[in-house]
C-alpha cells in the first residue's frame, strides 16, 4: 500500500541520442543506474535503446515527491554526464507530483521539453 498523500509517481524519459554517442550514452546511462541501485530512493529504474532511431527511453518509478527530491539532490552529476550525449525529447510524468516538483519540472517545459502531467487515477504494485 502507498503511504504518500501523492505517490507513486512515474517518469518516462524520451532523449534523443547525439549522432556518434551512442556508447557514451550507454556508459554514461549505466553508471547512472548503477549510483540509483545503490543509493538512490528510485523502486524502480529501466532504460530502453532503440539504436535505430537512436532515441532512448528511461522509466523511473517513485513513492513519492519526497522521493524525487531526494533524487535531485544525489543525482545531479550522473544526470549531466547522460545528457552530454542526448537531449531529451518529451518527459511524461504519471501521477501526482506536489507543487515544489511541478515547479521543478517547470524550466524543461519552458525550454520546449514537451511536459505532460497525468494524474493516477488507481493502481496497485506487487514487488519480489
Amino acid at each position: 500500500m502507498w503511504r504518500s498523500d501523492d505517490g507513486p509517481i512515474l517518469f518516462r524519459n524520451t532523449m534523443r541520442i547525439t549522432d556518434g554517442h551512442l556508447e557514451e550514452f550507454r556508459d554514461a546511462v549505466r553508471r547512472a543506474v548503477e549510483f540509483v541501485e545503490a543509493h538512490g530512493p528510485q523502486l524502480m529504474v529501466d532504460v530502453f535503446v532503440d539504436e535505430e532511431r537512436m532515441v532512448a527511453h528511461s522509466y523511473q518509478l517513485y513513492r513519492d515527491s519526497d522521493a524525487i527530491r531526494e533524487h535531485w539532490q544525489l543525482s545531479d552529476p550522473y544526470i549531466r554526464g547522460v545528457m552530454e550525449h542526448c537531449a531529451v525529447e518529451s518527459f511524461e510524468v504519471h501521477g501526482d507530483p506536489d507543487d515544489d516538483i511541478r515547479a521543478g519540472l517547470r524550466p524543461m517545459a519552458e525550454g520546449g521539453v514537451p511536459l505532460t502531467i497525468t494524474g493516477r487515477t488507481v493502481g496497485f504494485a506487487r514487488f519480489v
